[in-house]
């Protein structure tokens, strides 16, 4: 992976922070919590699967106010130089309707909060090109919310995800359980999964309690110590969770996660047009084809609900949805309260798409 150019001058460095948990905690503890005390390691990585390495440098915090101050090969995506980055937002009630207020980045060498608040629409759309890159990979947990408020905030297409929510499931699967039937796993639970990173997350409850106490918390300016903290720790870890999770994923299992990371971009984009302006999906690569026993093609089909009967649709106690993720193998996306209203999107081979 090439790595980040430096920020221009007048780019604003923070404190710094490692990219990975300590050694002596990997696969034993989960019990370490988020730290800038951490043993500082850092990680060199790209889609060449280079492996993660220490080098004994944590990487610096920059907030970025101008695209100026983002790495050229981010804004100018190219084949020549593929990047791998962590990716989030943050914002108030987050959805089409919501704020997006700091966009994520987390590359090998540095983090960058984006201002969406400080440098407004002209910085996030300076970024369009590299979140709809197919040359630049976003590592994200859970890309529904921010994918939506990317789209219908500032037309932007979220694509070439990998969802670690995905990816934690496949690998459940691939080990030998069910396609989960429930919620998919929290980042929280992710970070203290020993095997993929173990460490404690405590701090993320003490911003959901700043958030109930101040719905417009990240609103506000400057950016404080906390704020830039917890932005941060949203992805400094997820380059590393995703070497973890290549390493496990096979083939059939990849384009899985590509195709149902797709899906997952655009289940709240609802639109007129049937997603015919987004990308299109992952094929089926012919290596999988050949063995006879390829994986079916996945799509999503989005339904209208007549007003006043979600509750039916969802059944009591959830029973219904329940049912038809169980004996169908098949995803239910509903928006809730954010919204879309009325609607609810099955993400499913097309056999079970067509029978429903």
């Amino acid at each position: 992976m090439a790595s980040s150019s430096p920020p221009s001058p007048s780019h604003s460095y923070l404190t710094h922070l490692p990219l990975h948990p300590p050694l002596s905690h990997q696969g034993h503890s989960s019990q370490h919590l988020l730290s800038p005390l951490f043993s500082p390691s850092s990680l060199s990585s790209d889609l060449g699967e280079k492996r993660v390495e220490d080098d004994g440098s944590p990487v610096p915090i920059h907030i970025v106010t101008s695209a100026s101050q983002l790495p050229v090969e981010f804004l100018e995506p190219s084949p020549q130089s593929k990047l791998v980055i962590g990716f989030d937002c943050e914002g108030v009630d987050l959805c089409r309707h919501g704020t997006l207020c700091v966009m994520q980045l987390a590359f090998s060498d540095a983090v960058y909060l984006v201002d969406a608040i400080e440098g407004g629409e002209e910085l996030i759309k300076a970024c369009k090109p590299a979140l709809e890159s197919n040359y630049i990979t976003k590592v994200i947990h859970d890309c529904k919310r921010d994918s939506e408020a990317l789209y219908f905030q500032f037309g932007i297409k979220l694509n070439n995800v990998v969802d670690t929510q995905i990816a934690y499931s496949l690998i459940e699967e691939q080990e030998g359980g069910k396609r989960l039937s429930t919620d998919y796993i929290s980042f929280v639970g992710l970070l203290a999964d020993t095997r993929y990173c173990g460490i404690s997350y405590l701090e993320k409850e003490e911003v959901r309690d700043l958030l109930r106490q101040d719905p417009e918390f990240w609103t506000r300016r400057p950016l404080s110590e906390l704020m830039v903290r917890a932005a941060a720790d949203d992805v400094r870890f997820l380059l590393y969770i995703y070497h973890q999770m290549m390493e496990k994923l096979n083939e059939r299992s990849l384009w899985y996660l590509a195709v149902r990371g797709a899906l997952y971009c655009r289940c709240f984009c609802v639109n007129s047009n049937d997603y015919a302006d987004w990308p299109s999906l992952p094929p089926i690569p012919d290596e999988l084809k050949a063995d006879g026993n390829g994986p079916e093609e996945e799509i999503l089909s989005v339904l209208d609900v007549p007003p006043g009967k979600m509750g039916r649709v969802i059944g009591k106690k959830g029973a219904t949805i329940l049912f038809i993720k169980e004996s169908c193998n098949a995803e239910i996306l509903m928006g809730g309260a954010k919204g879309p209203p009325n609607k609810v999107g099955i993400s499913a081979s097309c056999d079970v798409i067509h029978k429903l």
